[in-house]
């Protein structure tokens, strides 16, 4: 399902897709990208969060709303085949949709509730990553660039956030072999790893989270602006070169250090 708001014909200006764009962190990289002047395909369950990141755009760049389960091999092939077809190529995957788990002891989890998160997580990163490498090392010029979002999680859990960390985890591994394997075609993978951007997800750190210790503290929060700044960098770099892993986190949290 495509907006007007993408136009007639092939634009100029480089490509983007960002999974999970109608909230959080996807929809402030979409905000972004479009404000520097890219075109941005945002893909997510739901129209309606989707649409409210259109209305939000400013600047040069265009955004094409695309409701996708990135779950499904087939809807993620819609997605991609929507893209090339309204702006002609693809330059940059984001691949950040997610989610997690109920904040449960791990030997209470459910099976149902470990599958959901690295279907989201894992498999849903891997469906994309795939589809943009067939995209990009079949167009003219050849490549292009996928950033993966690896989250603080990738580094160091929180307590009772198994599936979660595992996918992030994984993610890292995926990063790695995408940028690998990507190499031969021209095509660049990174990972960028948050901490404590402020959006809906992180909400509740206002009130506290539990911390490694038992206790329940309120953390140090950043703007995601930050965050689609960072992403802003890593697509700036030129075709030869690769942030493969940057770190952006609130100053303050509780993450380097002991305890």
């Amino acid at each position: 399902m495509s907006s007007d708001s993408a136009g007639q014909g092939p634009p100029s200006g480089r490509i983007a897709i960002v999974t999970g764009g109608g909230s959080g962190i996807g929809r402030a990289a979409a905000l972004g990208l479009a404000e520097a002047g890219w075109n941005v395909a945002i893909a997510g369950r739901r129209l309606e969060p989707l649409t409210q990141t259109v209305a939000l755009a400013a600047g040069e760049g265009r955004i094409l709303p695309v409701v996708c389960d990135i779950t499904d091999p087939a809807s993620v092939e819609d997605l991609f085949r929507q893209t090339v077809q309204v702006f002609g190529r693809l330059d940059l995957l984001f691949n950040n949709a997610g989610t997690g788990a109920p904040p449960v002891p791990l030997e209470d989890l459910s099976l149902d509730q470990w599958r959901r998160v690295m279907d989201t997580n894992l498999t849903g990163a891997f469906l994309c990553t795939q589809a943009a490498i067939r995209v990009m090392k079949a167009q003219t010029p050849r490549g292009g660039r996928i950033i993966n979002n690896g989250s603080i999680s990738a580094h160091s859990p929180r307590p009772n956030s198994a599936p979660y960390t595992a996918t992030k985890h994984a993610i890292t591994g995926l990063t790695k072999s995408t940028a690998l394997d990507g190499r031969r075609h021209d095509i660049a993978c990174g990972q960028i790893d948050i901490g404590n951007a402020a959006t809906e997800m992180t909400a509740r750190m206002a009130t506290g989270v539990p911390q490694a210790d038992g206790q329940m503290k309120v953390e140090a929060m950043m703007d995601v602006g930050a965050v689609a700044k960072s992403i802003l960098y890593m697509t700036s770099l030129p075709p030869d070169a690769n942030a493969l892993f940057l770190t952006v986190m609130a100053t303050r949290m509780p993450f380097v250090g002991r305890g």
